[in-house]
């Protein structure tokens, strides 16, 4: 069996690219339609929004799990699934792409585990309440392998993580950045080079726009994937019996 339990490593990717590009107001898409997917994991391909210097706006797939573009080799990408907002701007990993190649990562809802006892952990699935699709801040970089100048560039992505609003705190003490529509314009924009404005925008979403069901463990499994992943258990809370905690 194999397990991810990072900041956010799951999510589901289930609208369909010709609905992302509207609501994301998309010029081009550069991406297959990969079907409703209930249990995206490290190293899957996953949408993403980016837009060019001519601001073009394009959904394409990129590999989850950032590979610099200086790196050697793949292999750290799977351990970069996340960018903490605190250090992005600086840390070498992610300051070129933070300044250059910001992304949006689309996502219909995202899982965290609750420790519940002993080594148990209840998984929850996180989504919209308005039902409409996440934006997590994210940032992409290009990579080639250098001793071979023919193979295909990898695009990845990451998702950036930050402080957890009061609804996600009791399950872990980060969660990703969701991005409002009023600022996607600043934060696609690669020639806005607004440090810190562009810092300010990576808050916790207001608690009162998601809602959080219990599931059942199959997401833990990564080969599992089906709409039964999202299908409510009960109807209890973190740390709470017998309420939706929404």
């Amino acid at each position: 069996m194999v397990r991810f339990e990072s900041v956010c490593g799951r999510f589901s990717s289930k609208t369909p690219t010709s609905e992302l590009a509207e609501y994301f107001g998309v010029d081009e898409v550069v991406a297959p339609d990969l079907g409703p997917r209930y249990n995206v994991a490290p190293t899957d391909e996953a949408y993403a929004v980016a837009e060019s210097a001519d601001g073009t706006r394009r959904l394409g797939t990129f590999r989850w799990g950032l590979i610099p573009f200086w790196s050697k080799d793949d292999r750290g990408g799977a351990k970069m699934i996340n960018a903490r907002a605190e250090g992005v701007a600086d840390k070498p990993a992610f300051k070129r792409a933070f300044e250059r190649k910001r992304c949006i990562v689309p996502a219909d809802g995202f899982y965290e585990w609750e420790r519940t006892g002993g080594t148990r952990k209840q998984p929850w699935y996180i989504t919209r309440a308005d039902g409409k699709p996440l934006a997590f801040a994210g940032l992409w970089d290009s990579w080639r392998p250098e001793k071979d100048s023919d193979a295909g560039k990898v695009r990845s992505c990451t998702i950036i993580t930050g402080a957890p609003n009061d609804k996600v705190a009791p399950l872990h003490d980060r969660m990703p950045v969701m991005l409002p529509p009023e600022v996607w314009d600043a934060w696609l924009d690669p020639g806005n080079d607004d440090v810190e404005g562009l810092q300010a925008l990576l808050v916790p979403v207001p608690s009162e726009e998601l809602e959080l069901v219990a599931v059942r463990t199959l997401v833990n499994t990564v080969t599992n994937d089906g709409p039964e992943l999202i299908e409510p258990l009960d109807d209890a809370g973190p740390g709470e019996e017998g309420t939706l905690f929404s």
